[in-house]
């Protein structure tokens, strides 16, 4: 830990036990401790990092990405637009509007479902906040894998032609898009302007509001990640994590994938989360299955893609993602201790 981060603790220490006078040998304590210094530190690091992120932001045409993938080669497309899900702050309330706008703009579904993967999982807020609290490592591993799940989960649903198996929603947006073209409407002309300079005031304002949205959306998520992570950490005895989840054993993996699964939450609420799994010494491949599950493979979620997709469609997501997560979850259960992953 760097530093600067070093305030957050000194700051949790005077507040547990200087203002409050608790024992550091209870477990309330610890719990304490664990929620004050992290939802200090994250809310501090959400509102900076929003804010400078939202400044590189201000002049991004999403409309002009969109139709930019649609020209693609589509193995090129399936990773700009995983690339381009992990640089957005959309969650999975975002997933039926994005879908309906990208299979518009005559995108192949392979593509859009590249995007809609990645995006809830890999966000620039949670990349910053996963390197400053677990590591650059951990980091470039959670990218890496939400990154490869969009790629292969966009190149599997082409193979199985998924365009059959969306509901009368989504199919009705793949006619109308068929339509416009064979009448000779090109998505070129929805195009926006985006020449005009943007002045550092109207950058200000904008990364100002984006502050104000972001924050507003998932605050609430962050206090119940946090929560979570604080109770975990106070109150789940290390001996238990060691001869249930430390020791490694295959099928930690999948469990974590399946617990994750009634869960919903966004990846930066997981982080705190993730940090007291870590502490803890669940291994950093169980983790990761279990943080990934919870952000992309939540009940919720699939409950809103059902009105874009159909049963055997959504079933087939479903079991895509838990297979991705488990598989990468094992790999890096194996290769961890090779490459040095400090998970403490």
């Amino acid at each position: 830990m760097t530093n600067i981060f070093v305030i957050f603790t000194i700051f949790a220490d005077w507040i547990t036990y200087s203002i409050l006078n608790l024992d550091q040998n209870k477990h309330l304590t610890h719990s304490l401790h664990f929620f004050i210094e992290d939802i200090t530190k994250i809310f501090v690091m959400l509102v900076i990092l929003i804010y400078l992120i939202g400044i590189m932001r201000a002049s991004l045409d999403i409309e002009r990405v969109r139709d930019y993938l649609s020209g693609k080669n589509r193995y090129a497309g399936y990773l700009m637009a995983a690339a381009f899900g992990a640089v957005t702050p959309f969650c999975s309330c975002s997933s039926i509007p994005l879908f309906l706008a990208f299979t518009a703009a005559r995108i192949p579904v392979g593509i859009t479902m590249a995007f809609l993967i990645t995006s809830p999982i890999v966000n620039e807020v949670a990349v910053l906040l996963l390197g400053s609290i677990l590591g650059l490592k951990f980091t470039v591993i959670y990218v890496s894998v939400g990154i490869i799940s969009g790629m292969l989960g966009g190149w599997f649903f082409d193979l199985i032609k998924a365009e059959k198996h969306l509901s009368p929603l989504g199919a009705k947006s793949l006619d109308m898009a068929a339509t416009q073209q064979a009448n000779g409407c090109s998505c070129e002309c929805s195009k926006e302007s985006t020449s005009a300079t943007i002045t550092w005031s109207e950058r200000h304002e904008f990364a100002k509001n984006e502050v104000k949205e972001i924050v507003k959306r998932i605050w609430k998520w962050v206090i119940i990640g946090i929560s979570v992570g604080a109770i975990f950490h106070g109150f789940v005895p290390a001996e238990w994590v060691e001869s249930n989840l430390a020791a490694g054993d295959w099928w930690t993996v999948p469990l974590a994938s399946i617990l994750g699964i009634p869960l919903y939450s966004n990846a930066s609420a997981m982080i705190p989360v993730a940090e007291s799994m870590l502490l803890k010494g669940v291994p950093v491949g169980t983790t990761l299955t279990f943080m990934m599950s919870v952000v992309g493979a939540s009940i919720p979620e699939f409950l809103m893609l059902k009105q874009v997709m159909k049963p055997k469609l959504l079933i087939t997501l479903f079991s895509l993602l838990l297979i991705l997560f488990s598989t990468s979850g094992l790999i890096f259960n194996y290769i961890a201790p090779i490459i040095g992953v400090m998970t403490k």
